[in-house]
């Protein structure tokens, strides 16, 4: 048994040992905003935020993460309040079949909070463990400059 805090919520948890967080997220919890595609780290799609740092779930034990703060996308907003990453991808149509959208925002969070005035170049290189399969490259980095303008305001 163990207590995972995910979104602001604890949850106490019988899993397995080799159990991973994104295995536990998604079977457990239902939050199946956290995509699994390669299962080795590579794709970023099950990307979460641990203590407010990107990481890919699908390589991490669950059991390791009790006393962590663990973030999903659907713990970034709501759907009547959108964070301002998640309205600038809507405007900015980062996004095409979205199976990488959560992963590559939650990336974003944390990239903007570090550098809140980025150049494109710095939005490309900050989300380059997240691969977007469709390509929507240049929308993405478009949707992460205007997000950074919303929160800068």
């Amino acid at each position: 048994m163990i207590t995972l805090d995910v979104n602001g919520q604890k949850y106490n948890l019988n899993i397995k040992p080799h159990d991973t967080l994104s295995d536990v997220l998604r079977d457990k919890l239902g939050l199946i905003g956290v995509r699994v595609s390669c299962s080795e780290g590579e794709c970023g799609s099950c990307t979460v935020l641990i203590d407010g740092i990107p990481s890919t779930s699908c390589l991490m034990l669950a059991n390791q993460l009790e006393n962590k703060k663990i973030t999903t996308i659907e713990g970034l907003g709501s759907p009547d309040d959108l964070h301002p990453i998640q309205q600038a991808f809507i405007e900015e149509q980062g996004f095409q079949c979205a199976f990488c959208t959560p992963g590559i925002i939650l990336t974003a969070k944390q990239f903007l909070e570090e550098n809140p005035n980025p150049t494109a170049e710095e939005v490309s290189f900050a989300m380059s463990g997240n691969i977007c399969r469709c390509g929507a490259y240049p929308f993405i980095v478009k949707a992460v400059l205007n997000a950074a303008e919303k929160m800068r305001h």
